[in-house]
């Protein structure tokens, strides 16, 4: 396994973010940029990043806040993820970043790109996809679905996954509703699965034990919506991953 440091940059601000990848496979590859959960970069990413990337697929795990930064605890992962997410243009052209970032590799066919993410980095991704960006699939691990220009979901060219968490009480399913009914009134080719008794962050061992109310693992969620991402992936780049 392959894992190198990518740097890159938006407008205003140097970037860091982590490329993960196998010497398995030769010539042009599937990529795919991971969006990181609020803490940005860390054991959780890297580690879905790896299974993907021994899939055959490069993988950018992409930096959030610059210079690789991340958060210790729940209360700064919120100030950072509060202050990026406050300027609708500027989040935006922070993921357009790392999708450019990845197309760029030598490594990477950038008519196949998918973007994922998991809870802020869920939301990232779709924020990412309502711009045009040019992605085959989004796919949304218990990402949050609001967003101040909801009317930008009919220029998504991407396939649209979300995994959503019955028992999510910070993503309620009256968001998810408004969601749906949003993404309806588009052409997108889009699909939700939601998971009975899932909580928000479903798909993160490392919250066995935490005790962080809202959080909780659970392994069917995890494993199910992993093969459900799976499935669409090997559909918009016409490959087998499993």
């Amino acid at each position: 396994m392959n894992k190198t440091i990518l740097r890159y940059r938006d407008s205003v601000t140097a970037l860091q973010g982590i490329l993960v990848s196998t010497d398995a496979a030769s010539g042009k590859r599937p990529g795919v940029i991971l969006f990181p959960d609020a803490r940005g970069i860390g054991t959780h990413s890297i580690a879905c990043a790896e299974r993907l990337a021994a899939l055959g697929l490069v993988v950018l795990v992409a930096d959030l806040y610059g210079e690789g930064r991340t958060a210790p605890d729940v209360p700064q992962a919120r100030e950072l993820m509060n202050g990026l997410r406050a300027d609708t243009a500027r989040w935006r052209e922070r993921a357009e970043a790392a999708r450019k970032a990845l197309a760029q590799h030598d490594a990477v066919d950038p008519s196949r790109l998918a973007a994922i993410g998991y809870c802020f980095g869920g939301t990232t991704a779709l924020e990412l996809a309502r711009t045009g960006a040019a992605l085959a699939a989004v796919v949304a691990f218990h990402g949050g679905l609001t967003s101040e220009r909801p009317e930008d979901a009919a220029n998504i060219k991407a396939k649209v996954l979300v995994c959503h968490g019955a028992a999510d009480s910070l993503v309620t399913m009256a968001q998810l509703a408004a969601f749906e009914q949003q993404m309806g009134r588009t052409g997108v080719d889009w699909q939700v699965h939601v998971y009975g008794g899932a909580a928000h962050g479903f798909t993160n061992p490392e919250l066995i034990g935490a005790g962080l109310p809202d959080l909780a693992y659970h392994e069917a969620a995890d494993r199910r919506s992993w093969a459900a991402m799976l499935g669409l992936l090997e559909d918009v780049f016409a490959v087998t991953l499993r």
